[in-house]
């Protein structure tokens, strides 16, 4: 089941080298709710600065929902503490506000209460609310209120150069960009690990089900929330951020140019669903367009391949020019018990597993394939816990007992631990391993099983309050560790110049922006 990586791990314990200066970089979302759990209606702080432009703290799809996100660094404490000080200076300026720690949302009744992003009167500010408005349109406002922590990964140059004899970045993108894609088919045969051990939305409030077909799946509490019993994360099913539109598209992950074929058919191609909402009616846009895809972005997957794009480029324009520079893993649930929504084990135990996905050979996978393996993730989702669970590989009948393809993965990854502890002498990610590893004998000790014990004393709205209120008094309490109020207040004068200079740089009117927009 899992491959033989003997003489890889073997050549990697010769070169442990080659793995100093691994850059990560976290983007975590959450929602601001009152003092009684309601959603807030409030505009996002002026005392924090423009959403528009601000390198730290920004927002998601609506108004209420803050995005932190830390700038790329190979120091895995350091960013933590940066991540940490953007919670603390937010905290300080949303008043009596708090932020939810879960993933789902839970006091949104009704989809009128959540506000869309606003980003000011530049082109570029309106283009982004009306792509919230095309994707309210579509799936629902309710499914972007879902939050997530999104993990950003990249090897060391001397990685690439050691395992494929490139000699830069510029000469080897597209061996670099292979052995990424590599890493994201390994992610997609065996990524099911992460929503097993680490998947923390095992339930979702009831009013949070506005489908009664999807509420006959759930076993409802009288407190109020709806639960599997061995869910891992529902976040990452089909009644969380899930779009169904895009199953047929078929886009792999085997080569550059096709994936980005796929992606921009998918951004040119009409939609006859989508074609009946219409784009501007009555004078007000309702979506950027009736395409399958609004924007590349709207493509939903646990894992992307980026390159941070130029000015004016499209995401698919900065991959065919530089390569892929990094890879986003998308399939994080908010971790309730952390104020900051990660924790250092979960960092070092996915640097683990990418590094094991970048050796582990990595057949090609067609769209069946593909379609395969998210069923398998699906069954980690839905019932991960299920005693004697078991796990497929490829779209044969074969099947082994989930327990020992984890151990036998542990195996390997406790050799690239013991590598990357030679490192700084640590021993931090060995313990990693030995902590996590006895989960899959144990899965009471999987944080979905974590969470679904405390909602099942308190519900899920009241656990989720009581967290919250506990973090923001932490928060009240903690002095900054990295950054200075006068940062905060640097980046907020210099966001909110930027915006300024943008809505007074601009000399053509909406729809011709849009119209330009849509021709790339």
């Amino acid at each position: 089941m899992i491959p033989d990586l003997s003489k890889s791990l073997t050549w990697l314990e010769k070169h442990y080298t080659i793995l100093q200066g691994i850059q990560r970089g976290i983007e975590r979302e959450t929602l601001r709710i009152l003092p009684d759990g309601s959603l807030s209606k409030s505009p996002f702080p002026t005392n924090i600065g423009s959403a528009l432009t601000h390198p730290w703290i920004t927002t998601d799809f609506a108004e209420s929902m803050l995005e932190f996100i830390t700038p790329v660094n190979t120091n895995i404490d350091y960013m933590l503490k940066f991540l940490h000080d953007l919670h603390r200076y937010a905290n300080s300026n949303i008043g009596n506000e708090v932020m939810w720690p879960l993933s789902m949302p839970c006091f949104v009744n009704r989809e009128e209460d959540i506000i869309l992003a606003q980003y000011g009167s530049s082109n570029e500010g309106i283009y982004k609310t009306v792509y919230r408005e095309g994707l309210k349109n579509r799936y629902g406002a309710m499914m972007q209120t879902i939050s997530g922590v999104h993990y950003n990964f990249s090897l060391p140059m001397a990685f690439w150069q050691a395992r494929e004899g490139v000699k830069n970045s510029c000469e080897g993108r597209t061996i670099i960009s292979e052995g990424y894609f590599r890493v994201i088919r390994n992610y997609y045969r065996f990524g099911w690990i992460i929503p097993y051990l680490f998947g923390a939305s095992p339930s979702l409030c009831a009013s949070s089900i506005c489908d009664s077909a999807k509420r006959k799946a759930f076993i409802e509490e009288t407190n109020g929330h709806c639960y599997l019993p061995y869910a891992t994360s529902l976040r990452l099913s089909d009644i969380g951020y899930t779009n169904n539109a895009q199953k047929e598209l078929g886009i792999t992950f085997n080569h550059l140019e096709s994936y980005v074929a796929g992606l921009q058919r998918a951004t040119h191609t009409k939609s006859a669903e989508f074609s009946k909402i219409g784009v501007k009616v009555d004078g007000k846009y309702r979506q950027l367009n009736d395409n399958v895809l609004q924007i590349e972005n709207e493509f939903y997957a646990p894992i992307r391949p980026k390159r941070v794009p130029r000015a004016g480029e499209l995401p698919s324009e900065a991959l065919l020019r530089g390569g892929i520079e990094y890879i986003e893993v998308r399939a994080l649930d908010i971790n309730p018990f952390s104020p900051i929504g990660i924790t250092e084990e979960q960092i070092r135990f996915i640097d683990l597993f990418l590094i094991w996905c970048a050796l582990a050979p990595a057949p090609e996978m067609s769209s069946e394939e593909l379609n395969c393996a998210k069923l398998n993730w699906n069954r980690i989702i839905l019932e991960g816990r299920k005693p004697d669970q078991i796990i497929s590989l490829g779209c044969g009948d074969y099947h082994e007992p989930l327990a020992k393809v984890g151990h036998e993965l542990f195996d390997d990854l406790l050799r690239v631990a013991d590598v990357l502890d030679h490192l700084d002498r640590s021993g931090s990610y060995r313990q990693v391993c030995e902590r996590l590893d006895v989960m899959f004998d144990q899965p009471e000790l999987t944080l979905s099983a974590q969470v679904l014990q405390a909602i099942s004393d308190l519900g899920t709205d009241k656990f989720g309050l009581k967290l919250a209120n506990q973090y923001k008094q932490q928060f009240s309490a903690e002095p900054l560790t990295l950054l200075t109020e006068s940062d905060f207040i640097q980046q907020r004068d210099l966001s909110i110049e930027k915006q300024k200079q943008q809505e007074a740089d601009d000399t053509i009117s909406f729809d011709e922006f849009l119209k330009m927009r849509n021709a790339q």
